[in-house]
């Protein structure tokens, strides 16, 4: 992303992350690459519509989207970790994936624009929509959190079902509501993280496909192509 892209732990813990970012005054490309996770961001624009401020949803995305926006529009969002969202926003992952949704197609639009009311006066947006969530968050099942651990760290999908005492079918089932995707989708989009983590560290290519369980670089390659419609070379100067 752009070089305005910030992001911290937030405050709401669980792997959450508070994030902004402000549209450059030339419009360049700026992919979100799948991450398993799900948003809740606040806009400030102009004008009405898809152009004007409020709350957008971002669900999992199983590909690279884009995110145009006039010069001077910023976004304070809200990441969840991947299986945590529904617990936020009250609907499964399955229902948003690969969508960006405003909020109060999910929640009563009267309560969503008081809740902006909130927000757009608030002197520090990220705290607003800290405390946004932290009302309607219900407490994540933990086993979702146990799988998405299991696989960020390569364990494969049989070693995790019988680990968490389900079997695939049933992981499976489970891991749609959660993460949007199944466990196997899910693993390929850590693994492809975890890989471009390494990369950005300085790793050689060679050795972070051996190292990230691809087979050789030229498969890393490919799950790259695939996940994202980018050459790892174009990943690795995303900064966001």
């Amino acid at each position: 992303m752009s070089a305005t892209y910030r992001e911290r732990p937030s405050g709401l813990g669980g792997g959450t992350v508070l994030w902004t970012r402000t549209a450059d005054p030339v419009p360049s490309p700026a992919p979100v690459l799948p991450d398993g996770c799900m948003d809740l961001i606040w806009r400030d624009g102009e004008g009405g519509g898809e152009g004007g401020s409020g709350f957008v949803v971002a669900g999992p995305d199983t590909r690279a989207q884009e995110a145009p926006a006039p010069p001077g529009t910023a976004w304070t969002g809200l990441r969840f970790a991947p299986g945590t969202g529904p617990a936020v926003l009250g609907v499964p992952a399955r229902e948003l994936r690969d969508l960006r949704v405003p909020l109060d197609a999910l929640w009563p639009a009267a309560r969503v624009r008081r809740l902006a009311g909130e927000v757009a006066g608030a002197a520090h947006r990220g705290a607003a929509l800290e405390a946004v969530a932290a009302r309607a968050a219900v407490a994540p099942d933990p086993l979702h959190g146990a799988v998405a651990r299991a696989l960020a760290h390569g364990r494969p999908v049989a070693e995790v079902a019988r680990w968490v005492g389900l079997s695939e079918r049933q992981l499976h089932r489970r891991a749609l509501d959660a993460f949007g995707y199944g466990p196997k989708t899910l693993a390929r989009i850590l693994r492809l993280r975890r890989a471009l983590a390494r990369a950005r560290a300085g790793t050689p290519l060679a050795r972070v496909a051996a190292l990230t369980g691809y087979a050789d670089q030229a498969h890393l390659t490919r799950e790259a192509r695939a996940l994202t419609g980018r050459p790892v070379g174009a990943l690795l100067r995303l900064t966001g």
